[in-house]
């Protein structure tokens, strides 16, 4: 990878990204996404759904700007089931929920969104070096 970056490719994969999160992860998901793939038992096929759904609104975007990094909305995936399986796992073990005005509540939604941007940022980084 080249150690120089375009800049204007670099945040136009930013923009794209995170309009596809903002889809997919408030537009798109629903309470049986949000509140099942948090919880000790049952969670995998909201999580699954959920990161379908990121799969798919990636790969689309992706296809549309640029079809070689279709292979990006894969990796995506695949790191957004491994930050959101932590976080459930975080919360259903200690409790963090918005119903039980847990202390940790929104610091764990702000690292959440927080480790979901700098992946955006790593793979707009790496599509817009390439």
């Amino acid at each position: 990878m080249s150690s120089t970056v375009a800049v204007g490719a670099l945040v136009g994969w930013m923009l794209l990204l995170t309009v596809k999160h903002v889809i997919a992860d408030f537009v798109l998901q629903n309470s049986w996404m949000a509140i099942g793939k948090d919880q000790k038992t049952g969670w995998a096929l909201p999580l699954l759904a959920h990161c379908l759904v990121h799969l798919a609104v990636a790969m689309v975007l992706i296809l549309v700007v640029a079809p070689r990094f279709w292979f990006v909305a894969l990796i995506d995936f695949v790191i957004h089931i491994i930050i959101d399986r932590l976080k459930g796992i975080i919360a259903s073990s200690f409790g963090v929920t918005l119903e039980q005005a847990h202390p940790w509540f929104w610091t764990l939604i702000g690292v959440d969104q927080a480790l979901h941007h700098l992946t955006g940022f790593g793979l707009a980084i790496f599509m817009a070096a390439n």
